[in-house]
């Protein structure tokens, strides 16, 4: 219990008075545009430092010697197998992490993206068990600014200039961009699941901005708290006496971190839908046999704001307009030709190629009037795969199904028509605390920006059915090899057990039922005894949700993103009050998970990393603090 007196200050850490000024904030006071009172805050041209790493002394390095020698042998054995170790101390990431984090996007369990503070898209948890660290730098928002008079025109990406990759020599690629926003007049301001971000006068000194990020993470909504999208809400006030013309632009990679972009078999579509919304679809083809990821931009055309796409731009220009010839044209015109909506799918990309796609909103603003412009971003992949071959569909496909096109397109669709109800809900929950004046300021925004790990985390939430497997999978080749037949494949289509449940009246209070072990569903009821550690990988018991509104899927999330380790029994412990409070159903269906696998037992022998010595996998009557998928 957090008391009033504990560390309690009634000056606010970070007043929002001293970040905007009072004139920006009483403007944008309308629609939400203006941020909360509290929020953790940061100028953009802030510095982000990177995160310091520690080091060991030579004397715990000897103490280390054995356990790094058989970590090391673990890992040259799963990459044998083409996998990625659950721990792997010895691979460098290709970027550091640093403190320039923002709130994240998206819902729980469908994939996740964050976004720093100073505007890049970051942190890519598409692939379950993958971290991309890096930021596309193609994936940006822009403002294009023209006045009546004629003799002023702004244009500029709404990030500061100084990130690393962008080059100082003209081309063209997204460095002849105007990268003009210094951000020391732009704000940032979290408080999860949105975040605001304020330019206050930038790049145009007459106008005022306001973009709200949101996403639907709702308590005791079990549909759209699972959904991979978030909107961006512009809110522009014209301070100004000349009436002035803004076009807003997004722009996307073909990407899902990393040098995913470069593999090629990638292409866009652009695409108009219901109620104004309108964009490009980009289909993207991943590497290794995962589930492909379909990304749709979007915004919303009213009787004030017109939309536009460019459905394919590159970054040499070579097969198609030049990330420059894209923005001379919205510098020129302030948007693109609507015959563009009518193109089709492009071409696939090649290896080596980079393949975007940008989506403009123009419109005038009244001097001294107010408008409001939205965006949205969703990314569907309805199927997630895990790294020894078993795929499960997510849970928000038990509403938009598993079509990665379709369930895109209605995913930003319902994102941009029910944003204000999200906010709604956001607000009912939030506010008896913000308002709670027993409680500390900063202890209010800190307790809800800590829930990011639900989003980030690397959360995972399926649709609570069995399995499939694919034909690589050892679990699929173990099954059919007892067959003597050509095996068929079962990629898309669950695996139907031998029988649902087992019924244990004698053990169970009130005759309850618990379910079987998918092992039993494909194996049969023998468990195999092995002797040659972890060289034969055996699927692990899937334990099945009950049918009916009590069964909200099966939810994941990692102890830490720089190992794989799901659902750590010690770190839910001190996690899942969280999910206790928020989503109870969830945290039950967690608890009973664990419960009925107390009853499983797993007599292969294996070696124990710690200290070198060899035991059972898993013992009846005991549960191992983690699982490993």
């Amino acid at each position: 219990m957090v008391s009033g007196h504990l560390f309690h200050s009634r000056k606010n850490s970070w007043p929002p008075e001293e970040y905007v000024g009072r004139t920006a904030l009483q403007l944008l006071d309308l629609d939400g545009g203006s941020p909360p009172e509290q929020a953790w805050r940061r100028r953009l041209n802030s510095h982000a430092n990177l995160l310091k790493e520690f080091s060991v002394t030579f004397m715990e390095a000897m103490k280390m010697m054995t356990l790094g020698m058989r970590l090391w042998s673990y890992v040259r054995e799963e990459a044998s197998h083409g996998r990625k170790a659950p721990i792997d101390p010895f691979t460098r990431e290709r970027c550091k992490p640093s403190a320039s984090q923002g709130v994240p996007l998206g819902g729980m369990g469908s994939g996740s993206i964050s976004r720093g503070f100073r505007g890049e898209f970051k942190n890519w948890h598409i692939i379950p068990g993958l971290c991309e660290n890096s930021p596309v730098m193609e994936n940006q928002f822009s403002i294009f600014v023209s006045r009546d008079s004629g003799n002023k025109k702004y244009s500029s990406v709404l990030a500061p200039g100084h990130h690393e990759g962008l080059k100082k020599s003209s081309d063209s690629g997204i460095s002849s961009w105007d990268w003009n926003l210094s951000g020391q007049h732009s704000t940032y301001h979290a408080l999860f699941p949105r975040a605001w971000t304020i330019y206050d006068g930038e790049p145009d000194p007459d106008l005022k901005i306001s973009c709200r990020q949101i996403s639907p993470f709702i308590p005791h909504d079990y549909k759209d708290s699972s959904l991979p999208a978030s909107v961006f809400v512009y809110t522009l006030v014209n301070t100004g006496r000349d009436r002035a013309k803004v076009s807003l632009l997004m722009t996307w990679a073909n990407s899902i971190g990393g040098f995913s972009h470069h593999s090629g078999g990638h292409f866009n579509e652009p695409f108009i839908g219901d109620d104004g919304v309108s964009g490009v679809l980009l289909h993207h083809k991943t590497a290794k046999d995962n589930p492909p990821v379909t990304f749709s931009i979007a915004a919303c055309e009213t009787q004030n704001v017109s939309v536009t796409v460019l459905p394919v731009f590159g970054l040499s220009g070579e097969n198609h307009a030049s990330a420059k010839e894209m923005w001379d044209t919205m510098s020129k015109d302030g948007h693109f030709n609507r015959e563009n909506f009518n193109a089709g799918c492009s071409m696939p990309s090649s290896s080596g190629e980079t393949l975007c796609a940008a989506v403009s909103a123009s419109t005038w603003v009244e001097p001294h009037g107010r408008c409001t412009v939205a965006f949205a971003l969703a990314w569907s992949s309805p199927k997630v795969k895990f790294q020894k071959g078993c795929t499960y569909n997510r849970r928000y496909t038990e509403f938009y199904g598993t079509s990665e096109r379709s369930s895109s397109i209605h995913l930003v669709h319902d994102a941009l028509t029910k944003y204000r109800l999200w906010e709604e809900e956001i607000e009912k929950w939030q506010d008896p605390i913000l308002k709670d004046e027993k409680l500390p300021e900063w202890y209010k925004f800190t307790l809800f920006n800590e829930l990011y790990f639900l989003v980030a985390g690397g959360t995972v939430w399926t649709d609570g059915q069995p399995p499939a497997f694919s034909e690589s999978s050892p679990a699929y080749q173990h099954k059919h090899s007892k067959k003597g037949t050509k095996s068929e494949s079962v990629k898309d289509n669950h695996v139907k057990p031998a029988a649902e449940q087992v019924s244990d009246g004698d053990d169970l209070p009130n005759g309850e039922e618990r379910s079987v072990s998918m092992y039993t569903a494909v194996h049969g009821s023998q468990m195999p005894e092995q002797t040659s550690g972890l060289r034969l990988q055996e699927p692990i018991p899937y334990l099945l949700s009950k049918d009916g509104p009590e069964n909200v899927g099966k939810f994941l999330y990692l102890e830490g993103v720089e190992y794989i380790m799901w659902n750590t029994y010690d770190v839910h412990f001190y996690a899942s009050f969280a999910l206790l409070d928020l989503f109870p159903k969830i945290e039950l269906s967690i608890q009973r998970d664990f419960a009925d696998a107390v009853l499983y037992e797993d007599r292969r022998r294996v070696k124990f990393l710690a200290d070198g010595t060899s035991g059972i996998r898993k013992v009846k009557g005991v549960q191992r603090l983690c699982c490993h998928r």
